[in-house]
């Protein structure tokens, strides 16, 4: 017989306690009440519960939305563009003001345009351009929307938008740029003449420009101008590629991007504080590499 057999009819006490009240909260393990209809809930949409306990968990003060859009750009300089739609989405959330709010919107639509969800763009700068449709972001959006509506093949509507950047902002360099090669390609050469012009009075002078601009120039019988105009862009681009090389040899092994071959696209912007990002050229899809490329 072992002992914990004989220890069998031991008289054994436990501890005695007043246990718990009822209002322990500390160890309540409900979950908190969502304000959310789960009738009206995608099940596909993954992020549901995880954006509804931030805003039930996360007071908008306790979040910075400048940081989130900061962050977002970030992600953008490295390609990492599903991430950046949700970071510009939480900075559009959490943002106390229309101004954030609006850009956060904005740089979100770009980022789903890099991933050709355009569908999404779309509704982005669309939402954008519902805060306030005369900001300083309002012509960035109009511009963008353009781009995103003329990808998902909606090229009338794109046109409107390209106008109606300008009308918003006429020293904005990349609507009439933008504007120019929506009229290139409807056959209205010599209002897409002047556009482009207009966009490189205002600032815009580049290799991709000029090319769009050498393009247009055949179009209208005027080869020799476009022929000149072809050579500078060459050269441009020359002097632009030596220059990479160049960085590339300092830099020891960093690889540089692209040299600069436009491709076939409406331009693309991203905006930060006024400032444009990154700038996808026009061009023609059925001469051009589809590579992409970036103002300096």
């Amino acid at each position: 017989m072992t002992d914990r057999e004989g220890d069998d009819d031991r008289d054994h006490r436990f501890s005695e306690g007043e246990g718990f009240s009822d209002a322990y909260d500390e160890f309540d393990l409900d979950p908190p009440e969502l304000g959310v209809d789960p009738s009206k809930v995608d099940p596909v949409d993954s992020r549901v519960v995880t954006d509804t306990l931030d805003k039930h968990n996360i007071g908008s003060d306790d979040v910075d939305a400048d940081e989130l859009l900061d962050v977002g750009l970030n992600y953008m300089q490295i390609n990492r563009y599903e991430q950046a739609t949700d970071a510009f989405e939480r900075a559009a959330q959490f943002a106390d003001d229309d101004r954030t709010t609006q850009e956060a919107w904005v740089n979100k639509g770009v980022a789903h345009a890099e991933l050709e969800e355009y569908d999404e763009a779309i509704g982005s700068h669309q939402e954008a351009l519902r805060i306030d449709g005369e900001s300083e972001h309002a012509a960035t959006a109009e511009t963008n929307l353009a781009y995103a509506l003329w990808e998902f093949g909606e090229t009338a509507q794109a046109l409107e938008h390209a106008e109606r950047a300008v009308e918003v902002d006429e020293r904005f360099a990349e609507g009439w740029f933008n504007r120019a090669f929506f009229l290139s390609e409807r056959g209205l050469a010599e209002e897409a003449l002047h556009c482009i012009d207009n966009a490189i009075r205002l600032g815009l002078r580049n290799a991709k420009v000029l090319e769009e601009k050498a393009e247009i120039l055949e179009d209208l019988g005027e080869y020799d101008e476009a022929e000149e105009i072809a050579e500078e862009a060459n050269e441009m681009l020359e002097r632009a590629e030596q220059e990479m090389v160049d960085e590339r040899r300092e830099t020891q092994g960093h690889t540089p991007e692209s040299a600069g071959v436009p491709d076939g696209r409406p331009g693309e912007q991203g905006r930060r504080d006024g400032t444009g990002t990154d700038i996808t050229d026009p061009g023609r899809a059925s001469e051009r590499d589809d590579e992409e490329w970036r103002l300096e």
